[in-house]
């Protein structure tokens, strides 16, 4: 299914993200537009406690978005799905989820990754969220899960749970491999 690159590259077609829906969330597929309220949304430097960095620029957040809005990386070994969090009835966003995929032998697997700004944490919206993309990974094929977490980051690994996942023993850069194969 793959085709080849001017670079000689293995290259997929990877799904694209579907817009979703909570009760309390509209989850849409990220465009380049959303940079402009998510610098808002990641302007509080404490939402970079764990993950370190900075609070993104408009203009590096455009180009971020810019990249990731293509689907795929530039070798086309990885799959990018990417939604803006905002609420069900409207509003400004307030996060976001991503799905990086890979293919391990066969198997389709999901590298989840969730941000909820500090104003609107504590409300269970990421998990929320992201349990809305892990039960619509399966539809496109999506058989593992999977999460880099932290170790002093207890509210993540409580998203983690919710999801399914379980610690293992994988540490890289202080964060924790989480995984689970699918049962949605």
């Amino acid at each position: 299914m793959g085709v080849r690159s001017t670079c000689d590259a293995q290259v997929t077609s990877w799904p694209r993200a579907e817009a979703l829906r909570t009760d309390r969330l509209s989850l849409e597929p990220l465009a380049v537009r959303h940079a402009r309220e998510m610098v808002t949304a990641l302007a509080p430097r404490d939402l970079y406690r764990f993950t370190g960095g900075e609070p993104p620029t408009s203009d590096e957040l455009e180009a971020r978005y810019r990249r990731q809005a293509r689907g795929q990386s530039q070798d086309g070994r990885a799959g990018w799905l990417n939604w803006i969090i905002r609420p069900a009835g409207g509003g400004l966003a307030i996060g976001f989820v991503q799905a990086t995929l890979t293919r391990r032998g066969v198997e389709l697997v999901a590298d989840l990754a969730w941000l909820v700004t500090v104003s609107e944490q504590g409300r269970g919206l990421a998990g929320e969220a992201t349990l809305a993309v892990a039960a619509w990974l399966p539809s496109i094929g999506v058989r593992r899960l999977q999460a880099y977490v932290h170790q002093d980051h207890a509210v993540s690994a409580r998203v983690a749970e919710r999801l399914g996942l379980a610690p293992t023993s994988t540490l890289v850069d202080g964060e924790m491999l989480w995984e689970a194969i699918t049962v949605l």
